[in-house]
């Protein structure tokens, strides 16, 4: 069973369709849209601030989603994907983000739609990916602009890959 628990009187809220991994750890204010899935091992934690997680969102195995007490919030937009064991930091991402795994994206930055995170970059505090760059190193660079083929073969490729692994759980509970 996941630890789904509030924090001060606020539970998490789900979608529909959502699939939470039996290991997965939810708390506090985090409210998630519909079609997302939380993988072995993630870690959200709205005890310190708030967490929104819009629709078709993935959030794979031991990555951690976390704000800073009464300064941070995390906001999370649509058909998104963070990799494994990514840390996701009191920061946005946009539309159609693409996190890679071991990557950090730290506090107040902004993550353009249709960009990627390559893995294990660090995106420092208040940095501003532009929509469609693809980031990279530590501390993360733009790096090229992002190529239609990587929005369809990698972006969307992925959001909708997870989608179809968490139906696979599904008909089994």
């Amino acid at each position: 069973m996941p630890v789904i628990l509030p924090v001060k009187g606020i539970s998490p809220a789900f979608g529909n369709n959502c699939y939470i991994a039996p290991n997965a750890t939810i708390v506090g204010d985090v409210v998630m849209g519909d079609d997302c899935s939380i993988w072995f091992n993630a870690v959200i934690r709205g005890d310190v601030n708030t967490i929104r997680i819009g629709n078709k969102v993935n959030i794979q195995d031991g990555a951690v989603i976390h704000c800073t007490y009464q300064k941070t919030t995390v906001v999370i937009g649509d058909n998104v994907s963070i990799g494994h064991n990514a840390i996701v930091h009191g920061c946005r991402l946009e539309n159609n983000v693409l996190i890679g795994m071991g990557a950090i994206v730290m506090d107040n930055a902004v993550i353009g739609s249709h960009s990627i995170i390559a893995a294990g970059a660090v995106v420092l505090e208040n940095t501003v990916v532009e929509a469609g760059s693809i980031y990279a190193g530590v501390p993360a660079k733009k790096v090229k602009a992002v190529p239609q083929e990587l929005i369809d073969g990698e972006i969307n490729r992925i959001a909708n890959n997870y989608l179809m692994y968490s139906k696979w759980f599904h008909d089994h509970e």
